[in-house]
């Protein structure tokens, strides 16, 4: 059986989030877009979905948590969530938790977060040129690449169970 994937990104600024979206895209044979790009009801048919974007006063985008947002409520597939931020995820607060709960709201099982260093202008940083200028660098990409094995062998062992248990999945 062929996964079907898709990855909703959000990347505004430098590009770093496209970059650890397309890596993934590549690994997983999906289609990366914009929330704009496609319809949130078409994630029904999707085996994976990535949700990304930097990370902005330590939240997700409002593009993609506003596409999350519309998607409608009903039993789906598997999501994953990812992230570029110039600053390291508070383990005592992580930026990836109210996506993650958003969208097992909507009917998603997620299975799994991802999230590494990015260039970063946001104030106060701009005032010293931005820090991370080389972020994400190779062994950023290469840990997307991967994050990304690991879910693409998951998820196919997931399908798998269940055509071999004639189920259905969402």
């Amino acid at each position: 059986m062929i996964m079907k994937a898709v990855i909703v990104c959000a990347s505004v600024s430098h590009g770093n989030t496209r970059r650890v979206a397309d890596v993934m895209g590549r690994i997983l044979s999906a289609r990366v877009v914009e929330p704009g790009e496609v319809d949130p009801a078409e994630l029904a048919d999707c085996d994976l979905v990535g949700f990304g974007s930097g990370i902005f006063s330590g939240r997700f985008h409002p593009q993609l948590r506003e596409f999350v947002r519309s998607v409608p409520q009903t039993e789906r597939g598997r999501a994953f969530v990812f992230a570029t931020s110039g600053l390291p995820e508070p383990g005592f607060r992580p930026f990836t938790r109210p996506l993650e709960r958003g969208l097992e709201q909507k009917g998603f099982e997620v299975v799994g977060t991802f999230s590494c260093r990015g260039f970063d202008t946001w104030l106060p940083f701009k005032l010293v040129g931005g820090i991370n200028k080389t972020r994400p660098d190779a062994d950023d990409l290469a840990a997307a690449r991967a994050f990304a094995e690991r879910l693409a062998v998951s998820t196919a062992l997931s399908l798998s169970d269940c055509s071999d248990d004639h189920q259905t999945c969402g």
